[in-house]
C-alpha cells in the first residue's frame, strides 16, 4: 500500500486496485488485451467528515462495482476515487 498524497472531500475514499490476474488457475498466461479490470482494491485515503464518518477506514480491503469511481494516476501509480456508496463489500 503506497503512500498517498490526496485528502478525498465529502464522502469519497481513494482506493489503489488489486493488480489483474497474469494467469487462470490453469496456468494460462493471460495477454494484456484480455485482462479484465480489477474490481477490488486498498483503500488509501479518506474524507475526515465529522458529520458524517464513512463506515470504511485506510488499509480495507473492498469490493466495488466494474465501472465504480473516476480513474486517476498520482506519482506513475493508479487509484480510483469513489463514493463510499459504491462499495460493495469489505473482505
Amino acid at each position: 500500500m503506497a503512500k498517498v498524497n490526496i485528502k478525498p472531500l465529502g464522502d469519497r475514499v481513494v482506493i489503489e486496485p488489486a493488480q489483474a490476474e497474469e494467469k487462470t488457475a490453469s496456468g494460462i498466461i493471460i495477454p494484456d488485451t484480455a485482462k479484465e479490470k480489477p474490481q477490488k482494491g486498498t483503500v488509501v485515503a479518506v474524507s475526515e467528515s465529522e458529520e458524517n464518518p464513512l463506515t470504511v477506514k485506510i488499509g480495507d480491503k473492498v469490493l466495488y462495482g466494474k465501472y465504480a469511481g473516476t480513474e486517476l494516476t498520482i506519482d506513475g501509480n493508479d487509484y480510483l476515487i469513489m463514493k463510499e456508496e459504491e462499495i460493495l463489500a469489505v473482505i
